[in-house]
């Protein structure tokens, strides 16, 4: 039973997390209006940067609802996971733009682990999540969106091999 909630969760933030990056191969530059209106932050850098779109944050929300109510943990969850996934990687993007890097550039860690982290956070009390599944789904996900990337670059897919 706790290997099926594991995967499901894993198949859930590939959901989240690969949505904007299929719908920008899709879609182009259509419905890609960034999410941060082009605000600059105190520091006069890009408050999040051109990459973070409103079109696949509604996406990823939605098509991970949709792949939750499919796979088995039900669309509210799946819509949980979906928004913090990309809270998480919101978050990563404002910390880099702080530290100065390129939009879509790589940072190790930061790329992976927030959008993993707080959605199976925010799930433990509602899928009966030990520390143990967190820590397995995390790490999990960390290596295999290192592997995915490149692969999703490989098949040109995405623009960059991170």
């Amino acid at each position: 039973m706790r290997l099926l909630v594991v995967l499901q969760l894993l198949v859930l933030l590939t959901l989240a997390n690969g949505t904007p990056v299929i719908a920008k191969k899709i879609l182009g530059d259509r419905l890609a209006w960034p999410l941060d209106g082009g605000l600059r932050f105190v520091d006069g850098r890009p408050l999040l940067g051109a990459s973070k779109t409103l079109r696949g944050v509604v996406l990823a929300v939605l098509v991970t609802g949709a792949g939750a109510a499919l796979i088995g943990p039900g669309w509210r969850i799946g819509l949980l996971v979906g928004a913090l996934a990309m809270a998480g990687d919101l978050v990563s993007s404002f910390v880099k733009r702080r530290l100065n890097r390129p939009p879509s550039s790589q940072a190790m860690g930061l790329d992976q682990i927030p959008e993993a982290l707080l959605p199976l956070l925010a799930c433990r009390p509602l899928l009966a999540l030990g520390l143990l599944d967190i820590a397995a789904v995390v790490l999990v996900f960390f290596a295999g969106e290192i592997v995915v990337s490149k692969l999703l670059y490989r098949l040109h897919i995405r623009d960059r091999p991170y």
